[in-house]
């Protein structure tokens, strides 16, 4: 499977600004996204602020990216967070979990990390959050945290939709988002 369009010329002034917060180089991801430069300065603006913006811990965050990555089957999303996700202290063991379909056992995750997995787990599979699933997690994040989690699945659902639709493969060292 090849990528289904080529890259768009990487100069001009959203891919400096791409750039900048990226510490100066493109993905693939973001060649495909300057076909369209609004869109590219929309996305880079969302997708810096839930990468270095939110007050979700990095072990969450990567949690997150990397189980929208195997329910939406986006292999490059997978190869490019997998070695954020263990610097961020996600282990071997949670991450040959998050690739089950179930998610691993459950003792293998803390009680935050297992709120914030149900909670993607069932708004990427069903869109619909069971009040169930809602109330553990409020139970453990604040307000703004509950905030950034809703869009942080919603903007990585978005990330391995467009990377799945266009097919691009992955890339060792390239980071989406």
């Amino acid at each position: 499977m090849s990528q289904r369009l080529p890259g768009a010329d990487d100069g001009g002034p959203t891919a400096e600004l791409i750039r900048a917060r990226r510490g100066g180089e493109l993905s693939d991801l973001d060649r495909l996204l300057l076909h369209s430069p609004p869109v590219a300065e929309g996305w880079n603006a969302l997708l810096g602020a839930l990468r270095s913006g939110t007050t979700l811990p990095p072990d969450l965050r990567e949690l997150v990216v990397l189980r929208i990555a195997v329910l939406n089957d986006a292999a490059f999303e997978w190869t490019a967070h997998e070695p954020i996700a263990r610097r961020a202290g996600l282990t071997d063991g949670q991450l040959a979990a998050l690739r089950q379909a179930d998610g691993g056992e459950p003792g293998g995750w803390t009680p935050v990390q297992a709120a914030v997995l149900a909670f993607t787990d069932a708004s990427t599979r069903g869109v619909a959050v069971p009040d169930d699933v809602f109330a553990a997690v409020r139970a453990l994040l604040d307000d703004r945290q509950v905030v950034e989690l809703a869009v942080l699945v919603g903007g990585y659902a978005m990330v391995s939709r467009f990377l799945v639709a266009l097919q691009v493969p992955p890339a060792p060292g390239e980071i989406s988002g």
